[in-house]
């Protein structure tokens, strides 16, 4: 009787590792995102940086800037990879505690809080199960989970990609 457990916890094991190694997590950058043939964005407001300007570029009376290239092609051998990307939250959602429970993941800092937002191919909406904690907005994060090719809009802009979370955690550079 023991040996038969043990095969059948061996078995297990071997199964689960295999299922693993049979999907497994694809670190994209953000060009990945944008298919190698699509044409080229038109020049955007560069991003932002300095806070301290911010009164000086938004005119809160005039309307908001529309996003660029609502169009944008995605990439559709995407969907339904396992994929970690690096980037920034723009909270959407948060819980009774102020945790982050849906959020826009953008390439660069003020992405979307400053105008226009990136490209739908540069944005992906993202949902956790999971609240992410946030102490800053400066804080890029590693998001890692299975994308959906599939476009999403919100109040502050439309993505051309979803991801329901399976691990989120702060990004680190690597020791030199």
């Amino acid at each position: 009787m023991p040996r038969f457990i043990t095969a059948l916890l061996l078995a297990s094991s071997l199964l689960a590792a295999s299922a693993a190694s049979a999907n497994p997590v694809r670190e994209l950058i953000w060009d990945d995102l944008i298919p190698p043939d699509a044409p080229p964005v038109a020049a955007q407001m560069a991003p932002m940086h300095d806070l301290s300007q911010l009164a000086n570029v938004l005119n809160e009376s005039g309307p908001a800037a529309s996003q660029p290239a609502l169009n944008a092609p995605v990439v559709k051998a995407l969907d339904g990879e396992n994929i970690r990307l690096p980037g920034y939250i723009v909270p959407l959602d948060t819980d009774d505690n102020g945790d982050v429970t849906s959020f826009l993941l953008v390439p660069y800092f003020g992405a979307c809080i400053h105008v226009p937002p990136p490209p739908p191919n540069q944005i992906v909406m993202v949902r956790s199960q999971k609240p992410v904690k946030m102490e800053s907005l400066y804080q890029p994060f590693w998001i890692e989970g299975k994308v959906k090719v599939e476009s999403a809009s919100s109040e502050i802009a439309d993505a051309g990609y979803q991801l329901q979370a399976s691990k989120i955690y702060p990004y680190e550079l690597p020791d030199s």
